[in-house]
């Protein structure tokens, strides 16, 4: 921002975090991710003897690392997506490591749509989709509460259409 248009904008955490049920819903989700490869490799170990050996070793050490991925995950996920709406933006924020903040201006958004998998539907949960014309693509609420995801749609709604610009 130019100097003497105003307080420069500084980038501080969403201060929303996603609904706890998101936990159970991630391992749920690599639960069946790691039930699709060690269930074949357990059921052949069973079956060919002479790869008896190196089919349950897979097996094992996938479940093993299935197992540590679906109980330590799912808590650092949560612990580091957040998410705000203000009347200028869409904020988004993930990653430990490597942090992506996502942030859409409301004149730039085009589309909001709330979905609902079959696994969301389970956990009460549903994910948030503003589309923008960013190359980058969609910014994406994962982990809500399916009531929370459809007030906020309705929330950003209102707010872009009374927006300025031609979300272009």
């Amino acid at each position: 921002m130019p100097q003497g248009e105003g307080t420069a904008v500084r980038l501080r955490p969403p201060r929303n975090t996603l609904n706890e049920r998101a936990v159970g819903w991630w391992r749920v989700q690599w639960l069946l991710m790691t039930a699709v490869h060690v269930v074949p490799l357990a059921v052949l170990g069973a079956l060919i003897g002479p790869a008896r050996f190196w089919l349950l070793l897979s097996a094992a050490v996938l479940a093993v690392v299935g197992a540590a991925t679906i109980v330590l995950f799912p808590l650092w996920w949560f612990r580091t997506h957040r998410w705000e709406v203000t009347e200028d933006a869409v904020y988004v924020r993930t990653g430990f490591f490597w942090q992506e903040w996502r942030i859409a201006p409301m004149s730039r958004i085009q589309t909001v749509d709330t979905v609902r998998g079959p696994l969301e539907q389970l956990f009460r949960l549903a994910t948030v989709t503003v589309t923008t014309a960013s190359a980058k693509g969609a910014v994406r609420i994962q982990g809500l509460d399916h009531e929370v995801a459809a007030d906020l749609a309705g929330q950003l709604t209102r707010i872009t259409r009374d927006t300025p610009g031609d979300a272009t």
